[in-house]
């Protein structure tokens, strides 16, 4: 495969409701993670646009579904942004509107081609499981991403990713990102082009 590029991005829309998706027939990829994972700044990184993503000062901000269209150098594609979960100030009324949303999206979203799961690099939460248990369900292909990776010392690096693949019970090792320096965006961009190439739909 050929060098994978981002060209542009832009918002495209915020969804509260499945009527509300996009018509459009792109392949898409979805964030999903705690609210305060630090999704918002990941997508900005991945993306190369700084303030594209609102990153705000109280996690739980997203509270929608949000699309984004992406140009590369082998094509579109979207880019969504599911609400962050996990996150006890955000009203319980709020969080139970969430799940059911997102469910929507999963068995609604036919060109959904995988989810990115983005995890605290400093440890997992008994939610991050449970979204790992539910794309496993589905059968969703899946990328794990350890998110905050400059808050690990290098020295400590190799054993905390080590621990997270441990506690989440996968087979490969989470990839590490800091989206202040940008360590860790060229393989998950070629990880996300490998996901663009498997043409799979859900019911």
């Amino acid at each position: 495969m050929s060098a994978f590029r981002i060209h542009s991005a832009e918002f495209l829309k915020c969804c509260g409701t499945v009527e509300q998706f996009p018509k459009s027939r792109l392949p898409e990829i979805a964030m999903a993670g705690r609210s305060n994972v630090g999704k918002s700044s990941a997508i900005n990184c991945l993306l190369n646009r700084k303030g594209l993503a609102k990153v705000g000062k109280v996690p739980g901000k997203t509270q929608t579904i949000n699309f984004y269209r992406v140009e590369t150098n082998q094509g579109p594609f979207e880019l969504v942004d599911l609400p962050g979960y996990g996150f006890a100030k955000v009203p319980e009324q709020i969080q139970k509107q969430w799940i059911p949303l997102i469910e929507q999206f999963f068995e609604t979203r036919t060109m959904l081609q995988g989810v990115i799961l983005l995890v605290d690099a400093r440890r997992v939460q008994a939610q991050d499981r449970k979204m790992l248990q539910w794309l496993e369900h589905l059968n969703i292909p899946y990328l794990v991403v350890a998110t905050k990776a400059d808050k690990v010392t290098r020295g400590k690096r190799a054993a905390a990713i080590q621990e997270l693949r441990r506690d989440l019970g996968i087979s490969i090792d989470p990839i590490p990102l800091s989206a202040h320096s940008g360590e860790g965006k060229n393989l998950i961009l070629d990880q996300i082009q490998s996901l663009l190439n498997v043409k799979t739909s859900y019911p």
